[in-house]
């Protein structure tokens, strides 16, 4: 699993795994690796600090929305656990205080792939409900949704079991950029969907803000934090591009931080009351502009 390491491992250990010359501890050495290697710490320490609790706080809300038959706020549960999965990990690379052990990095390794496919779970969900609400009213199903989870956390399990047993780089890089690469165009294909079948759809408007909301907000987090990853590690790496793999790594360790919001989108009136903050916001500003042109008027008469 070390050939294609899109997990939580740290530049020390992608040196003396994948490769047999000096130049890697030359560059372990240098004051700018240091700088770059304290900054990651005390960013993943402030992760850490911010997003566990926020995560503990929205799962206890979701599990009442499921309570009261809101099927997606399962796959939004089970993308907080492998976050929460994730956070463990990087409490035992802060506490190593120089990189995940092997034994952590399996763990991580799951947890991350498990939080891209319940992204897919969640933009799909979301599609059905505005493009086919009738389909969608009737197959709707708490035992259906537990059994999709079930399925993404074995199958993930399943493909990356066999990934490490192969050892393989080029095996590795199948599977990884498989799993990977396969809910990008997944996630684009649920955001452009329920955008042409919004003027059809019956439902009510301001669920339809919300649904929009959520797609965008997943769409975003997979572009912006694990896209520059994956891409990193799919090409092929060379030493002095070590650098640029610790922070590509960092910013998949904002994930959990990101996802703790998407509880926000699930509660009724939020993005109404955003967008009427925005057209505040943006009222007052266009009042100001036109006091201030008055004045100039007035000053110039």
């Amino acid at each position: 699993m070390e050939e294609f390491n899109i997990t939580y491992n740290t530049t020390q250990n992608n040196s003396f795994n994948n490769s047999n010359d000096t130049s890697g501890y030359d560059l372990l050495e240098t004051e700018e690796y240091k700088k770059l290697w304290f900054i990651t710490y005390v960013v993943t320490c402030m992760i850490i600090s911010v997003a566990f609790p926020l995560i503990l706080m929205a799962i206890y809300y979701l599990f009442s929305l499921v309570r009261n038959n809101h099927i997606a706020s399962i796959y939004i549960i089970n993308l907080l656990i492998s976050d929460l999965i994730q956070l463990c990990c990087m409490i035992v690379w802060v506490a190593q205080n120089n990189g995940i052990p092997k034994i952590g990095l399996f763990p991580y390794t799951v947890s991350l792939t498990v939080s891209a496919g319940f992204m897919v779970c969640i933009a799909l969900e979301r599609y059905l409900v505005i493009a086919c609400p009738l389909w969608y009213r009737f197959r709707r199903n708490l035992k259906i949704s537990l059994f999709v989870c079930v399925m993404v956390w074995a199958l993930i399990l399943l493909c990356l079991l066999s990934a490490d047993f192969f050892h393989h780089i080029i095996v590795s890089k199948v599977i990884y950029g498989s799993l990977f690469l396969l809910p990008f165009p997944l996630i684009i294909f649920s955001l452009v969907g329920t955008l042409k079948a919004l003027s059809a759809s019956r439902v009510p408007s301001d669920e339809k803000r919300r649904i929009v909301g959520i797609l965008v907000l997943v769409l975003v987090i997979y572009t912006l934090l694990f896209m520059p990853n994956i891409i990193f590690h799919l090409a092929k790496r060379q030493m002095s591009k070590y650098i640029l793999s610790d922070l590509s790594s960092v910013f998949v360790r904002f994930s959990p931080l990101a996802d703790s919001f998407l509880y926000v989108f699930m509660k009724k009136g939020t993005i109404d009351k955003l967008l009427a903050s925005l057209c505040c916001c943006r009222m007052d500003s266009n009042d100001s502009n036109r006091m201030d042109s008055n004045n100039i008027s007035s000053s110039t008469v």
